[in-house]
Order: C-alpha cells, then sequence, then structure tokens
C-alpha cells in the first residue's frame, strides 16, 4: 500500500506504541495527526521526542470524553485511516480506579464512532483491542480445576482442553476492569459495521513490548531493575506473579501488523496480533539477567526447597500442537511439573557473579490474574503477516532504554 499523502489520525498518539506508528506513517509520506490531551506544562510527549517526530507531526488537541472535540479532530485532519489507540490501558490501575477506565476506554471509543457516523466519514477505522479480552484461558485438566476452586463459576464454560492457541472464535472470559472495556470497544465497532456501515477493523493484540514501555508495566518492571542491578543502584528484584505466561512481540512487528490491517483486514473482522510462542514472566527475568551479563546455573525458592538446573535452556519442543522457543524452566511450568507461589517468598538466582534474590511482592499480585495468553495468528497470517522480532530482540531493546540514567526510575 502506498501511504504517501494519505490522511492517518492516531488517538493515543503520545502512548508506546503512537509514536512507533507514526514514525513508521511518516517515512511512507503520509500526512500524520494526533489526538493529544492538553499538557498544563505545554510539552511535547518524551516518546514522540524519542522518536524524533514532533516536527513532522500535526498534534490536535482533543479529549476522547468530549465528543465535539472528536468532532472538531475528524475535521482538521479529514482521515483516510484512523488508528484508535487511546486507553488507559494498565490493568492494575483499571483496578484502582474502573470507572476511570471505563470513562476513557467506553466512552471514549462510543464518542469517537458517534462523530465519524454524525460525519459520515468513510475513514477506515482501526482500533486496538487486546489479548486481555479472552482473560481465563483454561490450558490443562488441572488448571480447570484450580479455576474451578477459586472462581466457583467460568462462564462461558470450557468445551475443549487446551483452549490455547487462542483463536478469534475463542470465549472471551475478561478478568479486569480494562479487560472488559475494551469487550465493550471491540464489540461497539463491530456494531457500528452492522449497524451503520462503518468501515471498522478490530486488532486483539497480545502483550507488546520495547524501548519506551511504560515503567509500571511488568516487562519494563524487570528491565529497569535489572539495568539498576548492572549499575548497583539496587541489590535485589522485587516482582509480582512470575507463573504468568504471556505472548509478547516486539512493537515494531504490532505496527506492522496494524498497517497490513489498515491495508488489507476485512471490514467487521477481527484479527488476533502475536508471535505464537509464549513466555513465563520467570524466563522474562533469566534471560534479561544474561542478555545483561550475568551467566544463569540454577534457581532455588526461599521456601520449599524448588529447584531448577540450568533453568535458561532452550527447549523447542511441541506444546498446545506447536513448537516455539521457550526455556526449560517454562517447559517445566506449562506441564505442571513446578510452579512459584507467593509461600515461596521469591527465589534466589544463581549466578556465575553471585546470588541474586528475586523477593515476591504481595502489592504487586494481581486481584484476578490472567494465566496464559498465547495467539493463534493464523488468521492474520494469510494476509501477509510475518513475525520478524525474537524475544531476545524484545529484551535487548528494552534494556538498551534503560542504560540511559534519566530513564530508570
Amino acid at each position: 500500500m502506498h501511504w504517501n499523502n494519505k490522511n492517518v489520525l492516531i488517538t493515543g498518539v503520545t502512548g508506546f506504541v503512537g509514536p512507533y506508528l507514526a514514525k513508521q506513517l511518516i517515512d511512507q509520506n503520509a500526512n500524520v495527526f494526533g489526538l493529544i490531551r492538553r499538557r498544563a506544562d505545554g510539552a511535547n510527549s518524551k516518546n514522540i521526542t524519542d522518536q524524533s517526530i514532533q516536527s513532522n507531526i500535526n498534534l490536535i488537541e482533543g479529549d476522547l470524553t468530549d465528543i465535539s472535540s472528536l468532532a472538531q479532530a475528524i475535521d482538521q485532519s479529514n482521515p483516510d485511516y484512523i488508528f484508535h489507540l487511546a486507553a488507559q490501558s494498565f490493568v492494575a490501575r483499571s483496578f484502582e480506579n474502573s470507572m476511570e477506565t471505563q470513562q476513557i476506554n467506553c466512552l471514549g471509543t462510543s464518542n469517537l464512532l458517534e462523530a465519524l457516523r454524525i460525519k459520515d466519514s468513510d475513514a477506515k477505522t482501526i482500533f486496538a483491542g487486546s489479548s486481555e479480552e479472552y482473560g481465563l484461558v483454561i490450558s490443562s485438566h488441572k488448571h480447570l480445576q484450580e479455576a474451578q476452586k477459586e472462581y466457583g463459576v467460568i462462564f462461558p464454560p470450557v468445551e475443549d482442553i487446551p483452549e490455547v492457541p487462542i483463536k478469534e472464535t475463542n470465549p472471551l472470559r475478561p478478568m479486569s476492569p480494562y479487560a472488559v472495556s475494551k469487550v465493550y470497544g471491540d464489540f461497539l465497532m463491530r456494531n457500528y459495521y452492522h449497524s451503520y456501515g462503518l468501515d471498522t477493523v478490530v486488532s486483539r493484540a497480545f502483550n507488546h513490548e520495547g524501548a519506551g514501555r511504560g515503567l509500571m508495566f511488568v516487562t519494563s518492571v524487570i528491565t529497569n531493575q535489572i539495568m539498576k542491578l548492572k549499575f548497583k543502584e539496587i541489590k535485589d528484584i522485587s516482582i509480582g506473579n512470575i507463573n504468568a505466561f504471556r505472548d509478547w512481540s516486539h512493537v515494531t512487528d504490532i505496527v506492522n501488523g496494524y498497517l497490513l490491517l489498515a491495508e488489507k483486514g476485512v471490514s467487521g473482522e477481527v484479527y488476533n496480533q502475536g508471535s505464537m510462542r509464549t513466555n513465563s514472566v520467570l524466563s522474562y527475568i533469566l534471560l534479561g539477567l544474561e542478555q545483561a551479563g550475568w551467566e544463569v546455573n540454577k534457581i532455588k525458592t526461599m521456601n520449599n526447597k524448588k529447584i531448577v538446573e540450568n533453568p535458561t535452556e532452550n527447549d523447542n519442543s511441541e506444546i498446545f500442537g506447536i513448537k516455539f522457543d521457550k526455556t526449560k524452566v517454562d517447559q517445566l511450568m506449562l506441564e505442571d511439573q513446578i510452579d512459584f507461589q507467593i509461600e515461596d517468598k521469591g527465589i534466589i538466582v544463581e549466578t556465575d557473579k553471585g546470588d541474586i534474590p528475586v523477593n515476591f511482592d504481595p502489592n504487586r499480585f494481581r486481584p484476578a490474574e490472567v494465566p496464559i495468553l498465547l495467539a493463534d495468528t493464523n488468521k492474520i497470517q494469510q494476509l501477509g503477516c510475518e513475525i520478524e522480532y525474537s524475544l531476545s530482540d524484545v529484551i535487548r531493546d528494552q534494556l538498551n532504554y534503560f542504560i540511559k540514567k534519566e530513564n530508570r526510575l
């Protein structure tokens, strides 16, 4: 597709993904407009500054909760394409302030669609949904028993085990106010396609990371602390649930997917975006330590004497019907041979340069956890989507970002 002179409006342009997307479009000679909320200090977003695009982007002041400002933004940008990325996207914050999340994510999306309908806009809109919409995904019979014990009712009911890799047709069992808000936006986008003929496509992107990821997100929590260890600013790592498995992609792969959906995505359809691999939070820590210069030899719990030798040893064996790179400890966890609970207090990582304590912080555990996410991306692959970056690439870029002292807070 040729983006030359196409008008593109990006909501959430100052967030994590927005500047990466804007830069790609600017490099392809698109006219990029970005919706921003007024800043009291008048300063540019750090992420926009980091991408060096501040002089090439047309910033429009607006607020998702104000439909009039959205109508004005549509008038000003006259968009051929809209990427609706703006959201309150921090899961933990959505538990603390659910109403804020619903106001921004639900009402904001409704306002945008209504403004497009009222303006008779024919812009093609790509909605940034989320893998969090799938929520409680059951990976084994043991997992089902544990989930039934913890939650009682599971709805929609489980019909097939395992429910991974996750297809677009998987049941939606959102486990946070954030996830619920994304389900709302997802369905509303498709409703406006069916009811009013708006040109909408839904992307359910699985976790995507890279340089500039917000400090509250777990991958930045990990890599930030690793670089602080490297510079001897701290002596240990503090983390929440290390059993959670996520399908982590590089942000550039997800941005390329958004652009592909704008070009070839079928209106009214939903597409997963991800890497078709899943790795634990624990492995993200261990692989991050290795990328930063430590050789990981063994891990052991502070309580209960759980031990894994050579935990980062690569394992490419088949699980859930597919093969992907994972660590030895990932494989053990996926096979239900080991897990790590808050009662373990933490783990000791034995390395060639000494022991590194990883402490479990009860305050970092969510009220309701999504245990595993692993995308089935065959649908978007049929459009030509390819994954270019490995998990090591993702971790490396985040570590390099935190080499700068001003980025380590």
